[in-house]
């Protein structure tokens, strides 16, 4: 996508001078005489092909694209002329990212580029999976085709990512709720129940006590907590980030209890779509299985994969291969088996996806509402401990009161 210096003339009469993006000269004329100006004056400006680079799309915007481009390839209309109608369609203001990924495809299409060379330039917008399924529709001419499916597999995924956050969503609201109220007593309200008692002159309760001096702690050390937390999770995250922290925190997931299972299945669940998708593309097994262990977001699994790959390099059968790893279930690996008798692996991964995306609604739907009471029982927890540690002194009263005499 270019950036152009223009001068029109407006409605009025009056001479206005701006910027307007566009992929090429002629375009960007047409865009401004869409908007009632007459070109007088226009010059594309420099580096302005530079600035499209960078910025990542949406899932929804990158689902819609691929929809839409579909559906426009189907019906016959050429690739650069979809392209450009996308392009003009897209929002300049709240789909910037986008507009200027697709501006920049077109304009290396129309230089002679495949669209699979130009989709790999955004590796930010366009995974590598992706790219080979395009790459592999435009291979066999059936580029409609897998950007339909494309299209299908990305929503599917967004749906799983959205199941799972809106699972999540309501005990991390509960639990900042409830760390929330924790503190406001133990800084407003639990110091002035520790002036009140001080009157008694009698020891407190040991619950009572611990309290108070915590509270007090905090009024004056609340930094300290901030900075700690703060060091504990970019320290964390740091950690992961390595080669040996990542791979302990993607077992450590697998083996958790309740949730060990669920993450399992959800990784199950991408890599026999993902798996479905690009074997019923045409695309060569080995990068695959590349692709899939990339996806997989678990070194486990990936790690898995790549020593799959290299057994079906030596000639291996994929059921033999994949068998050797545990963290492949047994039921995946008797459709897997099944599939390769009858030429319809993909067709047996799929099921398996849609099985499993059964299996994860059903478990999140348990998990919410197991999770509902427990957090209500957590917040009361947290909440009457404090309040019956502050009112333990009254319930002794008497005791305090004879101590004092």
């Amino acid at each position: 996508m270019m950036t152009f210096a223009y001068q029109a003339r407006d409605g009025s009469g009056k001479i206005i001078s701006g910027v307007q993006e566009a992929l090429n000269e002629e375009n960007a004329i047409n865009t401004l005489m869409s908007r009632g100006l007459m070109v007088l004056q226009i010059q594309q400006k420099a580096g302005g092909r530079a600035a499209c680079l960078g910025g990542k799309a949406t899932e929804t915007e990158l689902v819609l694209f691929t929809r839409q481009l579909a559906t426009m390839v189907d019906a016959g209309i050429p690739l650069v002329s979809a392209l450009t109608g996308l392009f003009e369609q897209s929002d300049p203001r709240r789909q910037v990212a986008l507009r200027r990924t697709i501006g920049d495809i077109t304009a290396r299409v129309q230089q002679g580029d495949s669209f699979n060379e130009s989709l790999t330039k955004h590796p930010r917008v366009f995974s590598r999976l992706y790219c080979s399924m395009v790459k592999a529709g435009e291979s066999g001419g059936l580029l409609a085709e897998i950007l339909d499916r494309l299209a299908g597999f990305l929503e599917s995924t967004a749906r799983l990512k959205k199941k799972v956050k809106s699972a999540l969503t309501y005990p991390v609201v509960v639990l900042v709720i409830a760390f929330g109220i924790a503190f406001f007593l133990i800084l407003k309200v639990v110091p002035v129940f520790a002036d009140v008692y001080k009157d008694f002159g009698s020891a407190l309760p040991a619950p009572t006590q611990v309290l108070v001096n915590f509270s007090e702690w905090v009024q004056v050390y609340w930094w300290v907590m901030i900075l700690i937390g703060i060091g504990v999770h970019f320290g964390t995250r740091q950690y992961i980030r390595t080669k040996s922290g990542r791979e302990t925190w993607d077992k450590l997931k697998l083996k958790l209890p309740v949730f060990g299972p669920l993450i399992h299945k959800i990784i199950m669940t991408r890599f026999a779509r993902t798996f479905a998708q690009l074997i019923r593309s045409g695309v060569p097994i080995l990068e695959v299985l590349d692709i899939t262990g990339e996806t997989s977001d678990n070194i486990v699994v990936e790690k898995a994969l790549k020593e799959v790959g290299t057994d079906i390099e030596k000639g291996d059968q994929l059921t033999a291969a994949l068998s050797r790893h545990p963290v492949f279930p047994p039921m995946m690996l008797r459709m897997v088996g099944a599939g390769e008798a009858t030429g319809k692996i993909d067709q047996m991964l799929e099921k398996m996806a849609d099985f499993w995306d059964e299996e994860i609604e059903a478990t999140l739907n348990a998990l919410t509402s197991l999770l509902e009471p427990m957090l209500i029982v957590l917040l009361g927890l947290i909440v009457g401990s404090i309040v019956i540690c502050m009112f333990l002194p009254i319930f002794k009263l008497s005791d305090l009161v004879s101590g004092q005499g």
